[in-house]
């Protein structure tokens, strides 16, 4: 890589790969798998949607790889102020404002305008994002790598502890410690946060879980860290990220077995899980993309990766079927109807991009 502080393309392909599935590729996929053999088909069904509770899914790993994704430009963006000359307070405010705007922007996405604020959810996916890359990101600013390793495994292992050893008061006595109605995540989630809770006794973006929520953004930012570092040849990085995150996943492995891996819970295993899989899609994708130079093919992912969080807001505000009902219904019918789901969500797919495409060529990108 010849210029060491250009951008990082692998980074907005990545995180354009991540959101691709929330913009419609996820159903695109699923629409697609019935052509394929009934076991093969079942699999892609099972890997693009939530677990329900314990365990992992490939769609489960999308909330937890974008807020990686944004730990991991930090110490870029740190760098980059720090060096033109901005205090290390004008920064902390800015990384404020920036959580507040997220939050606020993840109310507004759950109805705020509807101003039944009893009925409104409070917590939220950008609320979640903006808080926990905040702390993390001040923490890292003002304490450093060392303290936030320190501070990262004390709160895991503190959060397992805490889990384990305190049920939630008002649950039964048969009820699990790990479950949904007995996690003390819940309890305080019903005792503290006001409206109403995704999961009805249970928030999967509540308050509590945002704190093992703050090591996935941490981790992220580690990873940042030690790809700057100019001492370490790139095929090297590749291979230590690799090797890395080998052992994260076997580690997240072993600790599910006694705390199990849980994205509502965001429990320590699951972010030592996903943290594995997220710094090994990290590591190919700069490998192909930065390191060896091959770009060209992700240039549909680095649109979706430079404007994540615009679509991700406008497809709440607007209704992106509609120009697909209008532009391409005629065209679709002429196909049997078996294509029909695939060919829909294509040209979804489509709509979608072409308008980041847009946004992209006129130079206009949303950032918070």
């Amino acid at each position: 890589m010849k210029e060491k502080n250009r951008r990082l393309l692998s980074l907005d392909a990545l995180r354009g790969f991540d959101m691709f599935f929330i913009m419609g590729g996820g159903a695109l996929l699923l629409s697609v798998s019935s052509f394929f053999p009934e076991n093969v088909s079942a699999f892609i069904a099972e890997q693009m949607g939530h677990k329900e509770w314990h365990g992992f899914a490939f769609y489960d790993l999308i909330f937890p790889l974008f807020l990686f994704l944004a730990g991991l430009s930090l110490p870029f963006s740190l760098s980059k102020q720090l060096s033109l000359g901005k205090s290390r307070l004008n920064i902390s405010l800015k990384i404020v404002r920036r959580a507040v705007l997220l939050v606020f922007l993840g109310v507004l996405y759950n109805g705020l305008l509807n101003f039944d604020f009893e009925n409104l959810r409070y917590a939220s996916v950008l609320g979640r994002i903006g808080l926990a890359w905040a702390i993390a990101a001040l923490i890292y600013l003002w304490a450093g790598k060392r303290v936030s390793v320190v501070v990262s495994v004390v709160v895991l292992l503190g959060y397992w502890a805490l889990l384990a050893l305190v049920k939630a008061p008002d649950a039964l006595p048969e009820v699990a410690v790990y479950s949904m109605e007995g996690s003390i995540v819940g309890y305080v989630d019903r005792l503290y946060l006001p409206g109403v809770l995704h999961l009805g006794v249970h928030d999967p973006e509540g308050l509590l879980s945002t704190l093992p929520a703050v090591v996935t953004a941490m981790a992220g930012i580690f990873t940042g860290d030690f790809v700057r570092q100019k001492r370490v040849k790139e095929y090297s990085k590749v291979g230590i990220m690799l090797l890395t995150s080998l052992l994260l996943l076997v580690l997240g492995y072993l600790w599910g077995l006694a705390f199990p891996i849980n994205k509502n819970l965001w429990t320590s295993s699951f972010v030592v899980f996903a943290a594995g899989w997220s710094l090994l899609l990290f590591a190919l994708f700069y490998l192909v993309i930065d390191v060896v130079g091959l770009k060209r093919w992700s240039f549909f992912f680095r649109v979706i990766g430079m404007n994540s969080i615009t679509i991700y807001l406008l497809q709440q505000f607007f209704d992106f079927h509609k120009p697909v009902q209008t532009l391409f219904a005629g065209l679709i019918s002429l196909f049997p109807d078996m294509y029909y789901p695939s060919l829909y969500w294509c040209c979804y797919v489509l709509i979608c991009w072409l308008l980041l495409y847009f946004l992209y060529r006129k130079g206009v990108f949303l950032k918070v």
